[in-house]
């Protein structure tokens, strides 16, 4: 008997640390894409620069590294030439929240299809740990030796007041959760946010796989919790400290930006026939 051959398998060599909770991202990926039963072909990763933009190297699929804080641009140009594509934005919380910070903001607007992870360790973990717009208040690094001055940002919170359609975290410690976590939101019709909660060994020592061990609880095992009201949803986001929730906390249906382009949602740019006469006129524009 012979071991099925994965279609998304990983390499053997990363260039991340001993213990990176970024290990258990790309395993729980993985894991998430086997069970929906995409092949590789059907799948595109887009990433800017960091340690969590490595990741499309270290699994099968197509790739598009982009440059610092463009990830979700590139990424939105892709789903719409190309429908038929299950697109996943990859990057850390520098990359996103920071330089890409207005991207973010307008790829939520817009409601995107796409799927976007964000490798969440608090820090700018390729450039030796500086303080990002995720670290705690008082947090103390390379460039904040006396400690970030500032609140943290609010992904989640951002993300439901622009009416995010699925608006979720998870933790790079529970597989599991992430895994079932990401085929959620893939299935789901419009821009999927997981705001993942990613140890770094290296550079982070507040926000460790023991204090989020015994702080994370899953909302779906809260009695009650509705992720479709938005107000409670929202409220919830800013629960951080003894308890940390994890899970979907707000999920809507909404039109995407596909939807107001009917002729890509009937085929693909990259299936359609090229209509020249326009690129025609234009050249014949500038002929002396």
């Amino acid at each position: 008997m012979t071991n099925k051959v994965k279609e998304f398998a990983l390499t053997k060599e990363t260039a991340w640390c001993p213990g990176c909770g970024n290990f258990g991202i790309i395993r729980a990926l993985a894991d998430a894409l086997e069970g929906l039963g995409l092949r590789r072909n059907e799948v595109l990763y887009v990433s800017g620069i960091g340690q969590a933009g490595k990741t499309p190297h270290y699994i099968e699929g197509n790739v598009l590294n982009t440059l610092h804080g463009r990830t979700l641009p590139t990424a939105t140009g892709a789903k719409l030439a190309n429908s038929d594509l299950t697109v996943f934005a990859i990057g850390g919380d520098g990359d996103g929240y920071a330089e890409g910070g207005n991207h973010f903001l307008h790829a939520v607007r817009k409601n995107v299809n796409i799927t976007y992870l964000v490798h969440d360790n608090q820090v700018f973990g390729l450039t030796k740990g500086q303080a990002s717009p995720r670290s705690d208040q008082g947090m103390v690094t390379g460039t904040t030796p006396k400690g970030v001055l500032v609140e943290s940002f609010n992904p989640l919170a951002t993300a439901i007041t622009l009416n995010g359609g699925f608006v979720a975290r998870s933790y790079a410690g529970d597989r599991e959760h992430l895994m079932r976590t990401i085929q959620a939101a893939v299935s789901h019709e419009g821009f999927a946010l997981i705001d993942i909660l990613q140890p770094c060994v290296t550079f982070n020592k507040i926000n460790t796989y023991q204090y989020y061990r015994s702080r994370v609880y899953d909302l779906d095992q809260e009695e009650g919790y509705d992720r479709t009201d938005r107000k409670a949803a929202w409220e919830k986001t800013w629960e951080w400290g003894d308890k940390i929730p994890i899970g979907v906390f707000y999920q809507v249906e909404r039109p995407t930006l596909a939807d107001q382009y009917k002729e890509i949602l009937e085929t693909p740019l990259v299936k359609q026939k090229p209509d020249l006469q326009y690129v025609e006129q234009l050249i014949k524009g500038f002929k002396i």
